[in-house]
């Protein structure tokens, strides 16, 4: 066994094909298979499952993998004690619902690049689901999602509360109903509607809360700040967490705005999911970093 048919392995899992493994390390995809295939020969199982699609890790590489983790995490240190600048660099993948990353998201990466110099973050838009999947296989090694209030947290991961708040109506400044204190369900459902695409929370919520009276025009989009970006040009209103407009540049230049939902009282909490386990240093600084800026927000 050598330490670079683990760091294969790894990369493999990070990518999600052989292809662009092989390309991240700068070698040949039949060289990188063989050698993964060498290491499954001699651990008797198989890591990967090659399919025309990509490579994604097995089940029982899944099982594998802290301890592959482990291992590359303690050689990665002994290089650095040893003087190895090169040691301390990483590619870390975050996988985000695109909700608070002006306010959240940007200052902790700020925070992290100074305390990590060496290290990339590779910041991904994707639907809860996908965000899950990801963390479960080992190629995300960070997830931002929302939770509702009632919903169970994910059994196989590991979730840090980082906002609480509440889902809130998003309008176009100088809209007649920012002149109210909340907005209520009739008037929001007499409105133009920006609703988030089937896979996102926020697509959930606002079902539950219209039921089967959808409003009249209603278009959809991916991801949170597409949906600023139509309100803010006119298009209708929407519904996100309040956390994901308090403070967000549009909400700074005066372009939007939020009002409560009136007898809503719902609760939303944007939740730092990753796997258990040991996690690797750089892994363990953007954590911190996503935690303590969560702290220094204030709330909505």
């Amino acid at each position: 066994m050598r330490i670079e048919q683990l760091e294969y392995v790894a990369a493999v899992t990070q990518h999600g094909s052989l292809r662009r493994a092989s390309e991240s390390l700068h070698i040949s995809q039949p060289a990188l298979s063989e050698a993964v295939s060498k290491l499954e020969r001699e651990l008797g199982v198989t890591l990967l499952d090659r399919r025309r699609s990509g490579a994604r890790i097995s089940r029982e590489g899944r099982d594998l993998l802290h301890n592959m983790v482990d291992v590359l995490e303690a050689v990665a240190r002994l290089r650095e004690a040893a003087g190895d600048r090169s040691a301390g660099t990483r590619l870390i993948r975050l996988g985000t619902v695109n909700t608070a990353s002006s306010t959240l998201l940007v200052p902790a990466l700020r925070a992290f690049q100074e305390s990590h110099p060496g290290s990339t973050v590779e910041v991904l838009n994707a639907q809860q689901a996908d965000i899950r999947v990801g963390l479960a296989e080992g190629s995300l090694d960070l997830g931002l999602v929302n939770l509702l209030g009632g919903d169970d947290p994910a059994p196989d991961l590991v979730g840090t509360d980082l906002l609480h708040g509440r889902p809130v109506v998003v309008l176009p400044a100088g809209h007649p109903l920012t002149e109210r204190d909340s907005v209520t369900l009739d008037e929001l459902r007499a409105e133009p509607f920006v609703a988030m695409r089937a896979g996102y929370l926020m697509h959930r919520f606002v079902h539950r809360l219209f039921g089967a009276e959808m409003p009249v025009t209603c278009h959809s989009t991916d991801g949170a700040e597409m949906g600023k970006l139509m309100v803010a040009d006119g298009l209708g209103l929407t519904v996100l967490p309040d956390y994901s407009v308090a403070g967000d540049p549009m909400e700074r230049a005066g372009l939007i705005t939020w009002r409560p939902i009136t007898s809503d009282r719902t609760r939303v909490t944007l939740v730092l999911q990753q796997r258990s386990g040991h996690a690797p240093l750089a892994v363990r600084g953007l954590h911190d970093a996503l935690v303590t800026q969560a702290r220094r927000t204030p709330p909505a």
